[in-house]
């Protein structure tokens, strides 16, 4: 297997975070208080989120934003984070296409999670927080809050949906072994999962339901708040150090991306490797192309509708601006547990809208096939949320091939999947379907937010 690593020193690690807000054209609406209607303001969310992640939620002002040294100190366990040249894959496809990919599963938590759960904990620990809590889909940023919170000191109580739980019990592992206390939802521990298994008893949960839970126990709970591993701003602010890392690195290449690809479930790593490059199109000095890779049993991008709504199931967060299923919105089992969510992070929402990136859907089979052929060309087994980016890379780089034309093609590996293998077990045997939602099953969910709408 021929590669070919490019590598930065441990002190060019970013000292800023990249602000994507500050340089939008069209600004990201209001968040909306729920019983008012009225825009919120970063106070309003100081109940739930700690202090400082909420001022950077709402800030639309500061381009760069200072990386707190302690931050920087635990980034170096990992960080600079390896951009690899993969031949393997190239020659596979038999493309003239270079392809190239961020590899963030060499992180201790094995994906790029850890960059935003590092910097809530430590804003969490400042503000003399002693517990987090959270919810996880498919255990990745369950693994890296867990993680994280113990570097600092901070107990942490993770709501991991039900099917993950179940299906991918060394993630859960991972978690108890850092000190997390799990809990599968929807559970019987909170008033928002005992109404929904009322309705549901044999429910196999959402994150949409496990962040409602989560926030209920954060609300509810003395000296504890809140924290998200995806969808928010906050979150893609501080995933920004992969793109402005990817951005230095791809210097040392002498080549330029075309294409970047990242999967995308709420946004978070897709906005990481993107955003620092995607300030350079809104500048109008490039015209690269932005591929958001969305399972197609949630294809809120490609299918869902741009409107106010709920981030989670029961109504407990504000009113959100974003492309949506509709907060009820109830996904398959599919193995991708990550990328299950209802919703698209507020920034990526309004830049799908203005027309400065694009989104594909893709079956879990074609994802596991892509998988499986990097993981035999390129010798990492990529996690399921990953394998999307690498078939949606594919895709261009058999483009390319049908074409005759040398692209250059950047995708974000954003974790592995060495504990995920029973997913693969699955792909092997035969079982896992191409599962695609019906238009007649999106129109139900998505009437959830419609209604919201209509009373505005």
């Amino acid at each position: 297997m021929k590669q070919k690593k490019f590598l930065l020193p441990e002190s060019e690690i970013p000292s800023q975070w990249y602000n994507i807000q500050a340089e939008m054209p069209n600004k990201p609406l209001p968040f909306l208080n729920p019983a008012t209607r009225e825009p919120m303001k970063a106070s309003d969310l100081y109940p739930i989120f700690c202090e400082e992640c909420a001022k950077q939620e709402l800030n639309q002002t500061d381009t760069w934003i200072d990386i707190p040294e302690e931050v920087r100190e635990q980034y170096s366990a990992y960080r600079v984070t390896p951009l690899v040249r993969a031949y393997g894959l190239e020659k596979a496809l038999d493309t003239p296409a270079h392809i190239y990919f961020k590899n963030e599963s060499v992180s201790p938590a094995g994906s790029h999670k850890l960059n935003s759960a590092i910097a809530q904990a430590y804003y969490a620990k400042q503000q003399g927080v002693t517990n987090l809590t959270t919810e996880t889909g498919a255990g990745q940023w369950g693994g890296a809050l867990s993680y994280a919170t113990k570097m600092f000191g901070i107990d942490c109580a993770v709501y991991m949906v039900k099917v993950s739980y179940e299906g991918k019990p060394y993630r859960r592992s991972i978690m108890q072994t850092f000190g997390a206390n799990v809990t599968p939802s929807p559970s019987m521990s909170t008033r928002a999962g005992k109404d929904i298994l009322t309705v549901d008893p044999l429910y196999q949960g959402s994150l949409g339901t496990a962040i409602s839970e989560a926030i209920e126990l954060a609300t509810t709970t003395p000296n504890c708040k809140y924290a998200l591993g995806s969808v928010l701003n906050h979150v893609s602010l501080h995933q920004t150090v992969i793109g402005l890392e990817a951005e230095k690195q791809m210097a040392l290449t002498g080549e330029d991306p075309d294409i970047i690809i990242a999967c995308f479930g709420g946004g978070s790593n897709f906005c990481g490797i993107s955003f620092p490059f995607m300030r350079h199109k809104i500048a109008g000095k490039t015209n690269t192309r932005f591929i958001a890779a969305e399972p197609a049993a949630c294809p809120k991008l490609t299918r869902g509708k741009f409107e106010y709504d709920f981030g989670d199931e029961a109504g407990y967060t504000p009113l959100l601006p974003m492309y949506t299923l509709g907060h009820s919105f109830k996904p398959s089992s599919i193995h991708a547990g990550g990328l299950r969510y209802h919703g698209a992070g507020v920034i990526l929402s309004q830049l799908m809208k203005d027309g400065y990136m694009e989104a594909v859907d893709i079956d879990q089979v074609e994802s596991f096939d892509a998988g499986v052929l990097f993981a035999r060309s390129e010798g990492i087994i990529p996690a399921p949320e990953s394998c999307h980016a690498i078939a949606a890379t594919v895709r261009e780089a058999l483009k390319c091939k049908v074409a005759g034309e040398s692209k250059t093609i950047l995708f974000n590996l954003s974790g592995h999947g060495f504990v995920d293998m029973a997913s693969y077990d699955s792909y092997f045997s035969g079982d896992m379907q191409p599962y695609h939602i019906s238009d007649e099953e999106l129109a139900k969910f998505i009437k959830s937010a419609d209604a919201l709408n209509n009373l505005a």
